[in-house]
């Protein structure tokens, strides 16, 4: 299981060596719909969410799988756990077809989110505000314990304002202390992207190639048939 969550951590452009208390990673569609990990501990998600999962039991994946399902959420494969610095963790898969309504589900429902044309451009928004706050006693906390909520975008990134957190290629990165996580010190995501997808670019650019070495091709074949007579 170690082994897993470090893998796919490493797949998501996680610093491996940074270890968070609760994230969230979003990967964003140009059709709006999105799929979101979310990886946390029990002890994050009843401070920041409200939730009453009890820290220190086994954890109950049909309850988390429970928590996280919606009318605007589904949650897609099996619910995971881990342990890290004697605190338990839960590692969520969650899909929705509209991102702009994801707040509509309880567990996001601190955020708000637009997704939006902005000239030649699509405009991501998010702000996440006020969690629930709740009192957890003590879980082993010391201070120094780290949020992330991490963008995966589907075409070219023209501006964001991660404000120098390590942010790499069609991934962006924003971080914040737990502690002010806690007090509900508002963070915003702002993101700005290309409207054609890196894949259909891709793709357009394989095709112009191929077609240029296919002419290319063709009339190498009619000048030597054309030597020849």
């Amino acid at each position: 299981m170690i082994g897993l969550v470090v893998s796919t951590a490493a797949c998501r452009g996680t610093n491996l060596f940074r270890q968070y208390e609760y994230e969230e990673d979003v990967y964003l569609s140009l059709d709006g719909s999105a799929t979101v990990y979310v990886n946390g501990s029990l002890a994050a998600l009843n401070a920041l969410r409200g939730t009453s999962f009890d820290p220190n039991a086994r954890v109950d994946t049909e309850a988390v799988r429970a928590y996280y399902t919606s009318p605007v959420t589904r949650v897609s494969g099996r619910v995971s756990q881990s342990r890290r610095s004697g605190r338990r963790f839960v590692h969520v898969r969650v899909d929705t077809s509209d991102i702009r309504r994801l707040s509509e589900a309880p567990p996001f429902a601190w955020s708000t989110y637009q997704f939006k044309p902005d000239g030649n451009l699509y405009l991501y928004l998010q702000t996440v505000g006020k969690g629930a706050g709740q009192d957890t006693g003590y879980v082993g906390w010391t201070g120094r314990e780290v949020v992330a909520f991490r963008l995966h975008l589907p075409s070219k990134i023209r501006h964001h304002n991660t404000l120098g957190v390590e942010s790499r290629g069609n991934i962006l990165v924003w971080e914040q202390p737990l502690t002010d996580r806690l007090r509900g010190v508002p963070l915003t995501l702002d993101a700005r992207m290309d409207q054609q997808s890196i894949l259909y670019r891709t793709l357009w650019l394989f095709g112009a190639t191929f077609l240029a070495v296919a002419i290319a091709f063709a009339v190498l074949i009619w000048w030597v048939m054309r030597t020849r007579t």
